[in-house]
């Protein structure tokens, strides 16, 4: 790539040497940076209001913006949806056109405008007002035709943007995606989001499926080598012959179901490797290990994951309420779920014309 020319520069400004370019980059970062403190040391009841009705809503949160606002109401009907507020984007275009029917008397309205005099958006708030629950108006100031119709208005400031010539959007949309995360993860906390519930609305991703219950991974009885503490060594390793999945454990259970020990295939290897007599006659009771590591039923598979890892084993016996075992979790079934190191590529040479 030829390099700019100074001409080429807004502003006349130099950036031909790379430490110049460099700068620009981190005044950039500084000032939205700069920005987003501003706003957090000026943001008050307003968010709490919003965050509050945003929480006790029974329908929908019809996010709607125009432009690079709503790009940002894109993403944050997203971060709502995910942390227990059902949401949907509104566009405003599209609201004049038959859209508007989605709103309904139960909804709450996200209205994102910095400037709050967007054509778009202020031709459809007095219907939206009509139409929803409430609407809530994240705008830079109370003084605009947005936040007049507003029930509630999310003040965002007026701050500098980091565009050299004052025009792209980019720490008003820095502060606005900031402010509205800051509500939907309040209002989150308000409704009582927890661990499990965002497991049942993340069930594809890795976190999400760390975040489901172990009964989902494990290996049900059915497919585990289970026994009675009563046999011999010999007995039970007949009676338990493994299926098309290899289980590297027999769950020992005593005569009420209880899970009594465990007999690993390394316990069966060092028996053998031993000097002791007729070791597979041997009651598989005195050579099992009885103090057992276990998770119960309805624990996270990220809590079973961690006791894997940090006890360096590779079967879990999964109990219920009566130590029962239900079940197996193995370290083979696992595995794919744990973080892979980050693969880093070289970036390509430099042209050198």
């Amino acid at each position: 790539m030829q390099p700019l020319s100074t001409n080429d520069v807004p502003c006349g400004e130099d950036l031909r040497t790379p430490i110049a370019r460099v700068r620009f980059l981190r005044d950039v970062i500084v000032t939205e940076a700069e920005a987003l403190m501003q706003v957090a040391r000026s943001l008050g009841l307003g968010a709490v209001q919003a965050a509050q009705w945003t929480a006790e809503c029974e329908g929908s949160i019809i996010v709607t913006g125009m432009g690079k606002a709503g790009l940002i109401g894109r993403k944050l009907a997203a971060t709502l949806s995910s942390t227990g507020s059902p949401a949907q984007f509104l566009h405003p275009a599209e609201a004049i056109h038959g859209d508007l029917g989605m709103v309904r008397s139960t909804d709450l309205v996200w209205a994102l405008s910095n400037s709050g005099r967007s054509e778009e958006l202020v031709r459809i708030v007095p219907a939206l007002s009509q139409q929803a629950r409430a609407l809530i108006a994240f705008t830079g100031d109370h003084d605009n035709p947005v936040a007049a119709k507003a029930d509630c208005v999310v003040a965002l400031g007026r701050p500098a943007e980091a565009c050299p010539l004052g025009l792209a959007p980019s720490s008003s949309t820095t502060t606005m995606l900031a402010v509205g995360d800051a509500v939907a993860l309040l209002a989150s906390r308000l409704r009582g989001f927890s661990h499990y519930d965002f497991a049942r609305f993340h069930p594809g991703g890795s976190l999400g499926r760390k975040l489901t219950r172990v009964e989902q991974w494990m290996r049900p009885l059915t497919a585990c080598r289970v026994a009675s503490d009563t046999a011999s060594v010999r007995e039970t390793m007949l009676t338990t012959a493994s299926g098309s999945r290899r289980v590297g454990a027999v769950m020992l259970t005593d005569q009420a179901g209880r899970l009594a020990g465990l007999f690993t295939d390394s316990d069966l290897a060092r028996l053998l490797e031993s000097n002791r007599g007729a070791p597979l006659e041997a009651p598989i009771a005195e050579v099992m290990t009885r103090s057992v590591q276990t998770v119960t039923a309805g624990s996270l598979l990220e809590e079973a994951i961690a006791v894997l890892s940090d006890r360096r084993i590779s079967e879990l016996p999964v109990l219920d309420a009566q130590q029962q075992p239900i079940g197996l979790l193995d370290i083979t079934d696992v595995v794919s779920l744990t973080e892979p190191a980050a693969t880093i590529l070289p970036l390509p040479a430099a042209d050198a014309s």
